[in-house]
């Protein structure tokens, strides 16, 4: 049989030639939109690599991108992965101080950074001798940039293409050559590097192809509001043009208007992104009245999404939720509910083939019964993260299993749910409390829009739960109605012992509730109660 390396270039180079004329449609940081196909993606994108190289990179070095979901940061994507430089992902929300320490450790020599980002690249720049240039997306500041960044050359995107574009050979390595880097959320712990292969993100992208996961095709309008410095955006941008799916990118615009007209505007028949994206656009919709009547599924992930709020998706927008559960360390899809399962949603899907599971117990040993308990998840595949980044060990058991740090259960027909972070259990009093279960229940309560449980300090237990609560707009709640909600249906001593209530969770960069901010602002009294202390 042909040789035929599985490099992620051939992605667009197909969608060049089969799909052409198919629409990308990008919103700018202003919110405007502007319209390409593929055939001159693919052109761009190439002829970027070309100018990237004439910058002087080699194989093998790292480009840091700070930026949203833009056409330009599509075309870096390709650009670096095609000459066989890495894409290395950055999140702007990080904090300046993390930010500068992935930078350095991944060594990145070049900085390709949204121009409404200025600010934030002045704080980082002083932090991080490893940059040598920058290039300027997604539009150039009015007043020259050269003087405000001394020592650094500086090119806008436009210009750098225009002056050092040039078609440029892609795929001319290895498939097991790095394409990405991305760091971990950093929501349970430091973040740690993530290093994709071409070999790895091309599986990944026919593994989530599968009829029975996102089941993207050429004639679905697909939404990626997912970030795209979040592991690689699910995967989607490789997906899209992989099947030649019309490609809309939002921009920073994540507001429930901005991504309701989009949607409506380009006749959008699937979207993704976490649960919080939705929220946004059903309250929208609430006050204005309108609806997306193209609009045939929302896939999910993140956090567990409560099945009230699964239901409110359903109900409001005419769609099917396809719910899912990932990791960085995965690429990231790991379980999806199959498209038209009614009991999908209920938990979190079936893994794909090409990603194997197991649960054990707390030392690693394999559960004797596999189905309808709970136990560590660990998971296995071409996808599935070996060593992080610069580790100087791998992270996997003797079997070759990651330890994803999640309790999970699977049942009778495959399904995963998720139980919780096993770093996220409470013991008070020497027993084990599980905060996702109590979310699950207080979640399903009318008029709760997020929810998370803490543990405190106790002198006497060792620890006891916080419920914290965001209320969905315009409601007030009733916090020993809440605690009442789990009466008989978790242990007595589970039930928590103070209900407090912000205005809005505290949320990483994916979407997920921040529980490490959350537990912050808790122990510096930055949360009030809402009249239940015990």
């Amino acid at each position: 049989m042909q040789s035929y390396t599985l490099t992620l270039d051939k992605f667009l180079d197909h969608a060049a030639k089969w799909s052409g004329n198919r629409e990308i449609v990008g919103a700018d940081i202003e919110g405007a939109t502007s319209r390409i196909d593929y055939s001159v993606l693919r052109a761009r994108s190439n002829h970027l690599s070309g100018a990237l190289i004439a910058l002087g990179l080699v194989f093998g070095d790292r480009v840091g991108t700070l930026a949203w979901n833009t056409q330009h940061h599509l075309e870096m994507y390709y650009a670096t992965m095609g000459a066989g430089l890495v894409c290395h992902t950055l999140n702007p929300r990080f904090a300046v101080a993390h930010l500068a320490t992935i930078i350095n450790e991944a060594e990145d020599r070049i900085l390709a950074v949204s121009a409404d980002l200025l600010s934030l690249l002045r704080e980082l720049l002083p932090l991080c001798p490893c940059v040598e240039q920058v290039i300027l997306m997604d539009g150039v500041p009015a007043r020259s940039v050269a003087l405000d960044l001394p020592g650094i050359r500086v090119w806008a995107l436009e210009a750098l293409l225009k002056t050092h574009g040039r078609p440029t050979e892609w795929g001319a390595f290895a498939e097991e050559a790095p394409a990405g880097l991305c760091y971990t959320s950093g929501t349970t712990g430091k973040p740690k590097g993530v290093l994709y292969t071409h070999r790895s993100n091309y599986l990944h992208t026919l593994r989530a192809l599968q009829a029975d996961a996102v089941a993207l095709t050429g004639a679905d309008s697909l939404l990626i509001a997912v970030p795209m410095f979040h592991a690689n955006g699910w995967g989607l941008p490789f997906a899209a043009p992989a099947v030649g799916a019309k490609l809309v990118l939002p921009g920073r615009q994540a507001d429930g208007a901005s991504l309701a007209r989009l949607m409506r505007d380009e006749k959008v028949t699937i979207a993704a992104g976490v649960q919080t994206v939705w929220l946004g656009v059903i309250d929208h919709l609430d006050q204005t009245g309108g609806d997306l009547p193209d609009l045939k599924r929302i896939l999910i992930g993140g956090s567990k999404c409560p099945d009230a709020l699964i239901r409110r998706m359903e109900q409001r927008l005419s769609v099917e939720v396809q719910t899912s559960w990932g990791m960085t360390e995965l690429s990231p899809v790991g379980t999806i509910a199959a498209p038209g399962d009614p009991n999908g949603t209920h938990a979190s899907g079936r893994p794909p083939m090409g990603l194997d599971l197991k649960l054990t117990d707390a030392d690693g040993a394999a559960l004797d019964e596999q189905r309808g308990v709970v136990g560590h998840l660990k998971v296995k595949g071409a996808s599935v993260v070996d060593r992080y980044f610069r580790a100087e060990t791998d992270a996997l058991d003797a079997e070759g299993y990651f330890d994803t740090g999640d309790l999970a259960s699977i049942d009778e027909a495959g399904n995963l749910t998720i139980c919780g972070r096993s770093k996220d259990l409470i013991k008070s009093g020497g027993e084990w409390i599980n905060p996702a279960e109590i979310e699950d229940i207080v979640g399903d309560q009318p008029g709760v829009g997020l929810v998370a449980v803490i543990g405190r300090e106790d002198a006497k237990w060792g620890e006891r739960p916080v419920l914290v609560v965001e209320p969905q707009a315009g409601i007030e709640l009733n916090a020993q109605a809440l605690l009442n909600s789990l009466r008989s249906r978790v242990a007595d001593w589970w039930i928590p012992d103070q209900v407090v209530q912000v205005g809005a969770m505290p949320l990483a960069a994916t979407g997920k509730i921040d529980k490490n901010q959350l537990r912050a602002d808790y122990e510096q009294g930055l949360i009030p109660t809402m009249g239940v202390d015990g």
